[in-house]
């Protein structure tokens, strides 16, 4: 509600832990998809693959922590350590607002060959879920390194994270020299919008809208007499056998009594009212009903 950028970084547990446990962290994720901008899911699983026989049960999870901590601190580090290329707050929400599942991996090496090797170290961690980042559609990376630090290397390590991604993958990237990493290379990437999960962005729900057909303001079959005719009378004129359901008086034009006689009767009685009113109106000098003249020649007559 308050706009700010929000990356969750969590963990899920062993299969041994049991399905239950494990059907519960899933539950967790999909409601957690639906309050993050990005999620970043670690599979505790991922240790065996990953740690040998002789590591303890301590390490082994000191090693998720190590991973969860980088992770933390390469996506801090992005926007609040000083670097040669900065990247700043801006680059970090463009790549990550709203863009659902995402894949973190920090990679170092040494020596010759080392931008490839840390390259393929970050865009396939096995502590990462199992998810790649070829087609994610944003990517932002990371190099850290020592004053060695040459343009042809940077160069390989952002081919390879472009080849990887594909062609349609915003990438930003960003290099700081730091004199400790001498003769090391350091590389972050974070690539968003991967999988096959669609972003968790606001979705507009559309709502079916019924529009009301017009109603005639008057009974259809009294069209059909003319604009004088339908004034002679004030009441409507009864006819039976109307109505869907064939009750007479289930339709505007329908007697409720539904008696074809008595409405006959009434229309007549109407009629005959309607000519008397007419008779009793007085005449103008001429000794005529003279109603069809204009009322301006009518007064000036009298």
């Amino acid at each position: 509600a308050m706009g700010a950028l929000t990356v969750g970084i969590v963990t899920k547990p062993f299969e041994f832990e049991g399905r239950q446990r494990l059907r519960h962290a899933e539950e967790g994720l999909e409601e957690l998809r639906e309050a993050v901008d990005t999620l970043i899911v670690i599979p505790n699983q991922r240790l065996l693959a990953v740690v040998g026989d002789d590591v303890s049960l301590l390490d082994s999870f000191r090693m998720a922590d190590e991973v969860l901590l980088r992770a933390t601190r390469g996506i801090s580090e992005l926007i609040t350590v000083p670097a040669l290329i900065n990247l700043d707050f801006a680059d970090v929400r463009t790549v990550m607002a709203g863009m659902g599942d995402a894949i973190m991996g920090t990679g170092e090496a040494i020596g010759e060959g080392r931008a490839i090797e840390a390259t393929n170290q970050a865009i396939s961690s096995p502590l990462l879920e199992d998810v790649s980042i070829a087609g994610a559609r944003g990517v932002l990376i990371s190099f850290t390194g020592g004053r060695d630090l040459s343009l042809r290397e940077v160069s390989e390590a952002a081919n390879l994270v472009c080849e990887t991604a594909g062609p349609d993958a915003h990438i930003i990237f960003g290099a700081m020299i730091s004199e400790e990493m001498e003769g090391n290379l350091r590389v972050t990437v974070v690539a968003t919008g991967v999988g096959s999960r669609e972003p968790q962005s606001r979705r507009a729900i559309p709502v079916e809208k019924r529009v009301q057909e017009p109603q005639p303001v008057a009974p259809s079959d009294d069209w059909d007499r003319p604009a004088f005719r339908r004034r002679e009378g004030f009441l409507p004129r009864w006819k039976s056998g109307q109505g869907s359901s064939g009750n007479p008086g289930s339709q505007p034009g329908t007697h409720p009594g539904g008696n074809p006689n008595l409405n006959q009767k009434q229309e007549t009685k109407n009629r005959q009212e309607v000519k008397n009113r007419l008779a009793d109106r007085p005449k103008t000098k001429s000794g005529r009903d003279d109603l069809d003249r204009p009322t301006f020649l009518r007064a000036h007559a009298d």
